[in-house]
């Protein structure tokens, strides 16, 4: 690595990679160990005290993990990160570090499926309200703010509905308020955004999708940009470990209240996995936007499909947004609509090369139809307010031949 810092196509295969300490190997040895021996009771103490670096135990940190937490870090120019078992159990713990019984968090109400449960459910019983608003309405966030409110929290693709809030905007309305911004960027991973060059303070992943690439390693990340002050005066509880950890307080108060008590440690070879996906992050990501792009601009054509919505159509309200926001391309997921759920239901039956699976970010081209399945036990009022609508597919389109998804999309369509 030169002093001139490289480019992403080079950082991704090269950050967090320590070959002089590996041995010489250019991969992260799988610390597969559930505690790790100390010399000393001396140094067992000095290490449980924080007066040393290193590993005791599985569930507080582990050295494959640290490996990922450094490249993730890296990748997204944050000052640390923290590894989770789920892109779930990041969310949950990025906010639970922030926000306790009598707080509020206002979110876009643009939601997976799991984080709209855990926000508007799990959290109710924590006592901790979350105000949903529409996703890329600015003044409704502004408007939602008071005393009580201790983040926003949004995707930056909403996934189903597609739609793109501006970044940007959020947070000046957040750092007004002196609330932090902490933005899912799951979808477009940090080679096509990077959310704290936009003004957000924390970044969440679910690496089991476009990180992993492959559909073989669940886990999640937390990622801190260092840039959020935490005053004290709407976050007392941030003072000990801001003068424990300075600018790293928010990574050091998640770490020892929520993520080692929780115990939502990723599973050291499912970093190691990850790992190995990122090499190729870069290259993979080109090929599922320009497959993207073909794809939807063949469905938008097709005369069995009602309608296409990507953040990339003019038709898109986002449109404008996302071509600001995102110069490399938007995402790798879109949505159509057919006739009703039977069309939809054909469809997806007559497919012969993409798979039928509740995943994205796949190297492989992935359908689901989402009322029928994700937001089957969503009732009627919720599934309309969240865009959630019997007459559509969900696809996250691979890396394969596109003219060969195309194919496989046009015969399914025509046995429609």
């Amino acid at each position: 690595m030169t002093n001139e810092k490289p480019r992403f196509e080079t950082l991704v295969v090269h950050s967090g990679v320590q070959p002089e300490n590996w041995f010489g190997s250019t991969l992260p040895p799988i610390f597969q160990t559930a505690s790790h021996r100390a010399a000393t009771a001396e140094q067992l103490s000095d290490l449980f005290a924080g007066k040393e670096k290193g590993f005791i135990y599985q569930r507080l940190r582990n050295p494959t993990n640290e490996a990922l937490e450094n490249r993730i870090a890296q990748l997204e120019g944050g000052l640390g990160a923290i590894v989770t078992s789920s892109g779930m159990a990041a969310i949950h713990n990025s906010l639970t570090a922030i926000a306790q019984s009598g707080d509020e968090v206002i979110s876009g109400n643009s939601l997976f499926m799991s984080t709209y449960l855990l926000l508007a459910n799990v959290f109710k019983r924590f006592g901790i309200k979350v105000n949903f608003v529409e996703s890329t309405a600015i003044d409704e966030f502004e408007n939602s703010v008071t005393s009580r409110t201790k983040a926003i929290f949004v995707e930056s693709v909403g996934n189903p509905k597609m739609d793109v809030p501006d970044i940007e905007k959020l947070a000046v309305i957040a750092h007004g308020s002196d609330i932090p911004l902490i933005v899912d960027n799951t979808m477009p991973t940090p080679y096509l955004l990077n959310p704290f060059n936009l003004g957000a303070d924390i970044v969440v992943h679910s690496t089991t999708k476009y990180l992993s690439g492959h559909g073989d390693a669940l886990g999640g990340a937390i990622v801190d940009s260092g840039s959020f002050t935490w005053p004290n005066e709407k976050y007392p509880d941030f003072e000990m470990f801001k003068e424990r950890a300075g600018k790293k307080a928010y990574l050091d108060k998640a770490w020892r209240e929520i993520h080692i008590n929780v115990g939502a440690t990723q599973s050291p070879f499912h970093s190691y996995l990850t790992m190995i996906g990122i090499d190729t992050l870069a290259v993979r990501m080109q090929r599922h936007i320009e497959n993207t792009k073909k794809i939807v601009e063949f469905m938008a054509n097709h005369k069995k499909v009602k309608w296409v919505n990507h953040p990339s159509l003019e038709s898109s309200p986002s449109y404008e947004t996302a071509k600001k926001q995102f110069p490399r391309g938007c995402c790798a997921l879109f949505t159509f609509g057919l006739a009703n759920q039977k069309e939809c239901f054909d469809f997806i039956r007559n497919l012969k090369l993409a798979y039928h699976l509740a995943n994205l970010g796949d190297c492989k081209t992935l359908v689901i139809h989402p009322y029928s399945s994700q937001y089957v036990s969503f009732d009627p009022a919720t599934r309309a307010k969240l865009s959630i609508t019997p007459d559509m597919v969900r696809v996250s389109v691979g890396i394969e031949a596109a003219e060969d998804i195309i194919a496989d999309f046009d015969q399914a369509l025509d046995q429609v």
